[in-house]
């Protein structure tokens, strides 16, 4: 369900941990595993709120610092949530993320401005729909005063961990999730900024979170021929690599460099070019469903360098052979803050 509205609602709990909330009842990961990339698979339900602030300066800081303390009062066992920063969520005084800014548009795209971008985004899962609804209520509950710019749901039908790796099955029927890493530190490699990349201090340790909502074209796309489809994505729908390669081993292009077995404009050959050299980022998707006329994926990943992670992918799948069954509505660029406290003292001592 993707809609525009205006937060509602009584109390003000407090805004709690966001970047660091679900801490607890990881039983995959440290007691200092961030959310967003805490255990190799997701939970299965989602509900994602995005914010416009009506706050400056100072002001705006504390509504981020109670949206710290919301999200990490609801955080453990059946959630895990974080909080992530839009480009307008800083008062200017503040240095922000050098790469943070308004998603643009790609070629392709036609974003609804009202379910697109946002100040402040909060992004809730859980290990049932009842208890990512609950939480996402008690999150609106906290910002009374704050606009609901556009929210989203969603699932990961088949959620499962298959050779150390979160697989799922999208809209497509297709198996997603085996070009992710399958340990804690390849996660974390992938997806944390590291000193030394030119971000602020405070920023050291968080994400680059992009969220992409996904119409996909599925009526149309049932109307092809299995072969027909694992051909536009360049592997079988269990994640079979098309020459027969088992998916938990590394694909090799060089040996195709016709396309005969797998061709040139497939999905996964124009994201990934060289597989041996996977892109810097962690994908983490969900489907949403509104109706027959309206399926997709609601598109997740994170990255310690935007440019060099999801950008750059995004730039090699111009003329893919799937754009004719995809249309991207919504979403947006935002920052998820390290784990722990640091950087909202940070904001505030700037």
């Amino acid at each position: 369900m993707l809609r525009t509205s205006v937060a509602t609602g009584a109390g003000a709990v407090g805004l709690a941990a966001v970047g660091a909330v679900a801490l607890r009842g990881n039983a995959s990961g440290s007691a200092e595993t961030p959310a967003h990339l805490r255990g190799v698979a997701p939970m299965p339900f989602t509900q994602i709120l995005s914010f416009d602030l009506n706050a400056s300066g100072l002001k705006r800081v504390n509504v981020l610092r109670a949206a710290y303390e919301a999200i990490a009062e609801m955080d453990g066992g059946d959630i895990a949530a974080w909080l992530a920063l839009g480009e307008g969520a800083l008062p200017s005084r503040i240095d922000r993320p050098r790469q943070l800014k308004r998603m643009p548009s790609f070629a392709g795209d036609v974003l609804d401005p009202a379910a697109s971008h946002g100040d402040l985004l909060l992004h809730i899962t859980g290990a049932s729909a009842r208890a990512v609804r609950q939480a996402a209520e008690q999150a609106l509950r906290a910002l009374p005063r704050q606009q609901l710019r556009w929210r989203v749901d969603g699932t990961r039908p088949e959620n499962r961990i298959e050779d150390g790796r979160g697989l799922s099955r999208n809209p497509f029927h297709f198996t997603e999730g085996h070009g992710n890493p399958a340990t804690a530190a390849e996660i974390t490699g992938r997806a944390i900024v590291k000193a030394g990349q030119g971000e602020p201090a405070w920023a050291v340790g968080g994400s680059y979170q992009v969220i992409r909502i996904i119409r996909l074209a599925t009526g149309f796309w049932d109307r092809d021929t299995i072969p027909e489809q694992e051909r536009i994505i360049g592997r079988r729908r269990n994640g079979r690599w098309l020459d027969g390669t088992p998916g938990t081993e590394r694909a090799v292009f060089a040996t195709d460099p016709h396309g005969r077995t797998t061709p040139l404009d497939a999905h996964v050959r124009r994201a990934v070019p060289n597989p041996r050299t996977p892109p810097p980022m962690v994908r983490r998707s969900y489907n949403y469903d509104r109706g027959p006329d309206d399926q997709g994926l609601i598109f997740s990943c994170f990255q310690g360098d935007l440019e060099k992670g999801f950008e750059a992918v995004q730039r090699r799948l111009q003329g893919e052979a799937m754009a004719k069954y995809t249309l991207t509505t919504g979403g947006g660029y935002f920052f998820v803050p390290p784990a722990g406290e640091a950087w909202l003292s940070a904001l505030t001592e700037s």
